[in-house]
């Protein structure tokens, strides 16, 4: 019954709920992103470049030639995608380059916390440790008590 306790302490601790919410959150938000690259970003480019279709970019490794991806497919051929891997590539970097920004962003807001204050000091004769407020050092019992 205690790895069952023991588990649970584990799920339910503030930095795995944490991790499970930003891979949630990541997932959703890299669905955007690739509509984003497929259908808006993607177009654009093929426009651009005269119509040119990132889907239908293959090579056929039977040695067969067909007019669409989805021929090649219907055909059973198998075959090398390398407009899908440039969006892919697209897709990647444009989500690299958002998470960087965000991480740029939630950056400038950490502070670096205030530096303690001093409760020690180092003893004039014996050089050791001692608190801030001791009248005579308990390691040489020289008398502070001018010091100040």
């Amino acid at each position: 019954m205690s790895f069952i306790k023991e588990f649970r302490d584990f799920a339910m601790k503030g930095n795995v709920v944490d991790l499970a919410t930003g891979v949630i959150i990541g997932g959703a938000f890299g669905k955007i992103v690739t509509s984003l690259v497929s259908d808006i970003i993607m177009p654009l480019i093929s426009l651009a470049t005269g119509k040119l279709d990132f889907n239908n970019m293959f090579f056929s490794l039977d040695g067969g030639n067909y007019a669409t991806y989805d021929a090649a497919k219907a055909a059973g051929a198998s075959t090398l995608n390398y407009g899908a891997f440039i969006t892919n590539i697209i897709d990647f970097l444009i989500i690299a380059f958002s998470i960087f920004i965000i991480i740029k962003q939630l950056n400038r807001f950490k502070r670096d916390p205030a530096p303690a204050t001093p409760t020690t000091k180092s003893c004039p004769f014996c050089q050791s440790v001692i608190h801030l407020d001791a009248l005579r050092c308990p390691n040489c019992t020289s008398d502070l008590s001018q010091e100040n």
